[in-house]
């Protein structure tokens, strides 16, 4: 499956307004803050309007904001907004007098739909913008072997966070520098 320009521009914009949730963000702060075409993210923001998951205000202090709660808007939903159905499955194409196993396609088509609605359907934008994945989802990812980021809040994440033991200030060669800098 191929995520469009145009369902991880809209899942972006929903991050955006859903870390700035109820305040009204405009147009031109989503384009700049998530980094994406304006006229692209306009057609985009209208189509959210129209399906429900946005709310628009006109005037001077208009902009943005969700129509729900970002814990009630799943990706699952917001690419089938965008896009349409996950996946098309091509059931009833086995003809007469093809080979019978490809009868079994059907039911893998079937399957990875299933599966990969599981996934999208279970998974919303509050969970996406706070790091905190469905267990059975961080697990899926994991099995892939690739690295995926800590959840927030994380003993990684905290971690991460805590300042350097020693600052760069109190070695002798950084205060040089810093002397340096004053001096210029």
């Amino acid at each position: 499956m191929r995520i469009s320009a145009k369902s991880d521009y809209a899942l972006r914009a929903l991050l955006l307004l859903a870390e700035r949730a109820p305040t009204l963000i405009t147009l031109d702060s989503l384009t700049v803050n998530g980094a994406m075409p304006r006229k692209f993210l306009e057609g985009i923001l209208g189509e959210l309007r129209r399906t429900g998951l946005v709310q628009t205000r006109r005037g001077v202090d208009g902009g943005y904001t969700l129509a729900l709660p970002a814990r009630r808007i799943t990706i699952g939903e917001v690419i089938r907004a965008m896009d349409g159905p996950l996946v098309e499955i091509p059931i009833g194409r086995v003809m007469p007098g093809t080979h019978t196993a490809s009868i079994h396609l059907e039911t893998v088509w079937l399957a990875m739909s299933a599966s990969l609605a599981t996934v999208l359907d279970q998974v919303t934008i509050e969970h996406v913008l706070t790091g905190r994945l469905p267990t059975h989802v961080r697990r899926l990812s994991a099995a892939t072997g690739q690295s995926a980021l800590p959840v927030v809040g994380s003993p990684e994440v905290r971690q991460a966070r805590k300042p350097p033991i020693t600052s760069l200030a109190s070695t002798p060669r950084s205060r040089s520098a810093a002397a340096a800098r004053l001096e210029l």
